[in-house]
């Protein structure tokens, strides 16, 4: 005995004594087994070594855990139950080195075992036959018979030389133990034969047996042989092809080829035997399911072939290009297994033997498992090309990504994989749009399309989504940021040149942990893209909108529009109104647009618009609008501001075009005031002395007086409506929607909000200016009013001027009186022929004529007043209708006495 057999036969010593000697009993006293008892569970633990148990059963751990404890619950063991689920879990818990890797075959062994002892208890030993074959078709271990009935049942097979493994290793131990019925047993386990494993029956047990275990077979009556044999004959008689056959050209079918047999048919659409193939149904459906594979072969093939080659690059695009890599590179890997597949289907189908039902072949059964998870793919890839045919771009992105929200794991990682390649190019325009502001869009497949403009209008129509090309998989509104963060570094680029946001960038891109490298961001990395975006995007607009602030000064050019166009700066308006009078009261087409120039600069240069900076004073001009026939310069005169790039971004001609809206209304109003403050300044009460009034007939005085009394109420009506229109206008719309608009501008944090909120404030501005599209009506009345009392003033003018003329001519005529009688007579005859001439005429005749200018003049007045008062009547009653609501507090301001809600129902009735 060599020392790799004393070494083992001692470990297998060792062991039992272990086994035998464990302690039981509250004091844990250990057992000493007896002799016997150890020799016996020797040979018995030699005996399950040299066996070749082959298990009958799937092995299956759980499933053998719970047939152990269910087998001792129906014994009435509960509590062995018990004891060996808490066993079984810490012997299950343990891992590592030092740990049994096989658990199941240690948890069979240990059942088969327990059932083979149960079976030596209730069987026999006096005949070894029956105990034997009776132990191994229960499916436990063979009964080992004693030494006489080893050597009485012969030992001509001692000299087999197949026995292998520990048997003929223990074998060989025979000199190395005292006990001589031991070493008997040892020779005798020494005569196994490996070809004695298959007995045709009960009787041959004797003939075969040498003292060592068998395999016993559970078909004696060679049942299953000929089964195989009846159903070889049966297949030949009803198949006119072999099975290997129609396995080669169903292989052939699934690349696409057409087989021997299995061809493509076009009126069946697929892969089919001919009909006159005499075939069984059963073999004919199976085919036609394995060939469904070929089917779809052939239309993803197809797609990818047509894209690839016989369409234009242009209608096909990088997302499609990458999608047919994709689909190629999973035709790759069905190449692989088809390759295995061919390999196998070499091997000739075995039939009418059981041993080689385990071989390696390929039968049209083993193709319907092999393609079980091929043709699940297969089936996606050609619903997809389907669905694809017409897409592109983003589109074809979105539609493939629809097909990902999917239960199934095998499916959702075949679509996961698929679309990470589909979608690479797609996110690759989304990086360098977000973090470069290129957009390489050749083929238009970004959901973010450009067109050339101006520079002025590269942020408003520079760039726009096309929703068309936006995929599933990113929101409306990260796309709005993706959009914004590009067109801002575009802006800053073009319009700015600023290089600034590069480093913003660069920021954005290290603070999320990522890269600006190609290929940093893919599909299923929505957040991560997210995060991208939003950081890119906050440092970026920061950055433009210190520029906007700071370096363009965006806040004090809105301030200088809202000082100069919008005549906030009053000493300017005042004095600009006072010196360009004279010429705006001419012809329109008279006017020379170079000396408004000049005298818009003496206006600068003599108000506090002088302490501006150079910038600012440089932007504002004089603009002369189109004029008609018949206009004068109040009517085409108007001041423009050149805002310049980039901020002509948001001052744009659209935006200028209102402002100058606004100004022309602001500007007739400061004119209506100003003529109104003329006016006054006309019929002052100094105007007319006492010793001239004095001097006039009853008659006449009365009527001036009265004439005098109605331009006086009327101008008060007049002025009162101006000035709170004015006040109104310039405090509660002008003041109040520019403060909104500071705060506004304090909390934007991108161009679009600074953009939003001057857009709010001019449309403020428009809509409570009665400049709105919802106020046409009312602004026709209020500009109806302006003219009115734009006539009034021509009337003022002309009823002071007849009375300073009258004075005047009074006066002369007095002192003419106290001259020689006899020679100013003369004289006083010759002036009195020249024509209108009042001095000539008698006081009768002066009379006569002044008091029909005074009555003249007061019905010219109490026209204008009537129709003042019908227009103004028509412009309060809608005011409370309108929906702006400071425009109710215009009323309120100019009914705050109710005054005229008491006189319109007398109104009313003179005028009806």
């Amino acid at each position: 005995m060599d020392d790799g057999d004393r070494r083992a036969l001692d470990l297998v010593k060792e062991l039992v004594h272990r086994l035998l000697s464990t302690t039981t009993g509250p004091h844990r006293n250990p057992n000493i087994p007896s002799d016997q008892q150890y020799h016996q569970a020797l040979r018995y633990a030699i005996r399950i070594l040299s066996s070749r148990m082959t298990p009958s059963i799937a092995a299956d751990e759980s499933a053998m855990v719970e047939s152990i404890k269910r087998k001792l619950a129906t014994q009435g063991k509960s509590s062995d139950a018990l004891t060996f689920a808490d066993v079984y879990t810490k012997f299950s818990s343990k891992t590592g080195s030092g740990s049994v890797r096989n658990k199941w075959a240690v948890l069979y062994l240990l059942k088969t075992v327990s059932e083979d002892r149960k079976i030596q208890k209730h069987q026999s030993t006096a005949v070894a036959s029956n105990a034997f074959l009776s132990s191994a078709l229960s499916g436990g271990l063979p009964e080992l018979v004693g030494n006489e009935a080893n050597r009485n049942l012969g030992l001509r097979n001692n000299n087999s030389k197949d026995s292998r493994g520990l048997v003929g290793k223990l074998g060989k131990i025979d000199k190395g133990y005292s006990d001589g019925s031991l070493s008997d047993e040892f020779q005798n386990l020494n005569c196994v034969s490996d070809n004695s494993r298959v007995l045709r029956g009960k009787s041959e047990v004797g003939k075969r047996f040498s003292g060592g275990l068998l395999m016993v077979s559970k078909d004696p009556e060679n049942l299953r042989d000929m089964a195989y044999k009846e159903f070889v004959n049966l297949s030949k008689e009803e198949n006119e092809v072999s099975e290997d056959v129609l396995v080669r050209d169903v292989l052939y079918a699934c690349q696409g080829i057409d087989g021997k047999y299995v061809k493509y048919d076009e009126k069946a659409d697929g892969y089919v035997l001919p009909d006159w193939m005499k075939v069984p149904r059963a073999t004919r459906s199976v085919v036609r399911k394995l060939c469904e594979l070929g089917f779809l072969f052939r239309k993803v093939k197809g797609y990818i072939s047509e894209s690839m080659n016989q369409f234009l690059a242009q209608d096909v695009g990088t997302v499609g290009q990458a999608f047919c890599a994709a689909l190629q590179d999973e035709l790759s890997e069905y190449y692989k297994l088809l390759a295995v597949l061919e390999g196998q289907a070499m091997n000739p189908i075995p039939l009418g033997t059981e041993s080689a039902c385990s071989g390696n072949y390929m039968s049209l059964r083993r193709l319907s498992v092999w393609f079980a998870e091929p043709i699940v793919k297969m089936r996606l890839m050609a619903v997809l090309v389907d669905n694809c045919k017409s897409l592109k771009g983003g589109a074809m992105a979105g539609a493939i990504h629809m097909h990902a929200q999917h239960g199934d794991p095998l499916v959702n990682d075949f679509m996961k994989r698929l679309l990470r390649r589909v979608c690479s190019p797609l996110f690759e325009m989304v990086r360098r749009w977000v973090l470069e502001g290129e957009l390489e869009d050749i083929f238009a497949e970004f959901f973010v399309l450009s067109q050339p403009v101006k520079d002025e209008s590269l942020w408003r129509e520079g760039y726009r989504l096309h929703a068309a090309m936006l995929p599933a998989f990113i929101t409306q509104t990260l796309a709005k940021q993706i959009l914004r963060t590009g067109k801002s570094i575009n802006f800053l680029r073009v319009c700015c040149d600023d290089r600034g946001w590069a480093d913003a960038a660069a920021e954005a891109a290290t603070a999320v942990g990522t890269t600006t490298t190609r290929g940093s961001l893919g599909y299923g990395e929505t957040d991560a893209l997210e995060s991208l975006v939003t950081e890119a995007a906050k440092r970026i607009d920061k950055h433009l909108l210190e520029l906007m602030h700071k370096r363009y000064k965006f806040k004090e050019h809105c301030l200088a529009i809202k000082r100069y166009l919008l005549l906030g700066q009053g000493d300017f308006v005042q004095y600009l109104m006072d010196i360009v009078g004279p010429d705006l009261s001419e012809p329109a087409n008279t006017i020379s647009s170079f000396k408004l120039a000049t005298l818009l600069e003496s206006a600068i240069t003599s108000s506090n618009a002088q302490y501006d900076g150079c910038d600012i004073r440089a932007r504002l001009r004089v603009k002369m609008m189109p004029h008609n026939t018949g206009d004068r310069g109040w009517d085409v005169f108007s001041l423009e501001y050149d805002a310049g790039v980039p901020l002509n971004t948001v001052f744009t001609e659209s935006v200028m075009t209102r402002y100058i809206r606004v100004f022309n209304f602001l500007w007739k109003l400061r004119r209506v005031e100003h003529a109104l403050t003329g006016t006054w300044k006309t019929m002052k009460p100094n105007c007319i002395t006492s010793h001239f009034f004095s001097k006039l007939p009853q008659a006449v005085k009365s009527q001036l007086l009265l004439t005098s009394r109605k331009c006086q109420v009327l101008w008060d009506e007049m002025n009162h409506f101006v000035s709170n229109l004015q006040y109104y206008i310039m405090f509660e719309v002008l003041e109040v929607s520019w403060s909104n608009l500071v705060k506004e501008m304090e909390l934007s944090k991108d161009l679009d909000d600074l953009l939003g909120a001057h857009e709010k404030y001019l449309f403020s501005v428009l809509e409570k200016s009665l400049l709105g599209e919802r106020s046409q009506e009312l602004n026709k009345t209020l500009f109806v009013l302006f003219d009115l009392i734009l006539r009034f003033r021509s009337l003022a003018d002309r009823l002071y001027e007849g009375i300073n003329e009258l004075q005047s001519r009074t006066t002369a005529e007095t002192s003419i009186n106290s001259r020689d009688k006899v020679k100013s007579r003369g004289k006083t005859n010759d002036k009195s022929s020249e024509p209108g001439s009042w001095l000539g005429e008698g006081r009768k005749a002066l009379t006569e004529r002044t008091g029909e200018f005074l009555r003249n003049m007061g019905n010219d007045i109490d026209a204008i007043g009537k129709d003042y008062a019908t227009i103004f009547e028509g412009f309060i009653s809608q005011l409370p209708v309108q929906q702006h609501i400071d425009l109710k507090f215009l009323m309120f301001r100019l009914n705050f006495t109710e005054f005229y809600s008491q006189l319109q129902p007398i109104t009313r009735g003179k005028l009806f």
